[in-house]
Order: structure tokens, then sequence, then C-alpha cells
């Protein structure tokens, strides 16, 4: 079996990170757990990362880079209510299928705000810079409106806060969603 090479290898940290940080959270995560996760020492770990905040980052931008890229090929040659739709579509399908990429976004909320109250505020500028970068994505295809590219995000995240707190597709919780916004069995645990 070929060795992997360090890039290879912090891929698989990054991949690693995002699962045990989706379930634990910045504080309630070891860099143990993760490097046990992977399969190698924490010296090695932090031969590929100066430390646990560059870990949670390279997690959390690779988060926001696959909401981004899941946006981009859904909305790819639509606007406005198509792109809408097609964008909706798109996302309830990942975060049913990679539960921890939703997870792993509310977490990122999370540890901001405990950095921010503890006075680090990386953690804030990284995330917000990569939230700027969701916002322009999907700006374009919904028509560069701003309501409506408020309106999306805003039930992008009422979306997460429902399946992160288990609501089933049939609660009546959904019913307010637009169609293509609403949970179904693809989002059943």
């Amino acid at each position: 079996m070929a060795r992997m090479s360090a890039e290879e290898r912090r891929e698989s940290v990054i991949r690693a990170a995002t699962i045990e940080f989706a379930r634990g959270g910045y504080h309630g995560t070891s860099t143990e757990a993760i490097a046990k996760r992977v399969g190698v020492s924490q010296p090695y770990l932090f031969r590929l990362f100066p430390g646990k905040k560059a870990i949670f980052l390279a997690a959390s931008e690779r988060c926001v880079e696959e909401t981004i890229r899941t946006f981009e090929e859904a909305a790819e040659g639509l606007r406005g209510e198509d792109a809408l739709h097609a964008m909706a579509n798109a996302y309830t399908k990942v975060i049913a299928e990679h539960p921890e990429r939703l997870l792993m976004q509310m977490q990122m909320y999370v540890a901001v705000g405990a950095a921010e109250e503890e006075g680090d505020h990386e953690f804030g500028a990284a995330v917000r810079e990569g939230w700027m970068r969701l916002w322009d994505t999907v700006h374009l295809p919904l028509g560069a409106d701003a309501g409506e590219t408020t309106n999306f995000l805003a039930y992008g995240m009422l979306i997460n806060c429902l399946v992160a707190m288990g609501f089933p597709p049939e609660h009546r919780v959904w019913e307010g969603m637009y169609p293509s916004a609403r949970a179904t069995g693809r989002l059943e645990k």
C-alpha cells in the first residue's frame, strides 16, 4: 500500500476534523480524537497544522467551499425562481446525505460566538468572510436582489436549525416552507 503524501494526510485530517467538530464542537473536540480518527499521532497532526484552531478553520473553510460548490452547480445556467428551487433542492439533498456538513456549519456559528466573547476575533473574521462568499454565490442567480438573497439564506438557516433539532419531514413546522425547501424523507436520520 502506497504511503499518503502530506497533502493527502492534510485532506484526511480536514475530513476527520469535520466529523469530530460537527459532533463535539470546537471546545468539546480534542486533537487526540481527530488524530485517532485519521490514524496519525498528535505530533504528526501538528506538523500538518499549527494547532487546533487552524484545524477548525480549515474544516470550516472546507464546509463553506462545499456549500458554495453545491449552490454553483445547482444554479448553473438558471436565474430567479428556477435557481432558487434548484439550490434549495440541492442543499436539502446534501445535508441529508452529509449531515456532518450541516452540523459543522452550526458549530462554526457557535464557535464564533464563544470566541468573540473571549476576545478572539479570528474565528469570526474567517466565518464571516465565508458567509459573504456564500451570499455572493446565491446573490446573482437570485437576480442580484438583496431581499431574495436574504430570504433564501434565512430559509437555509431555518432549515439548518429544524434539521439539527430533529424535526421529522412530516412535522407541521415544515408546512410554511416553499416546496423545494421542505424537508423530505431525504432528511430522515
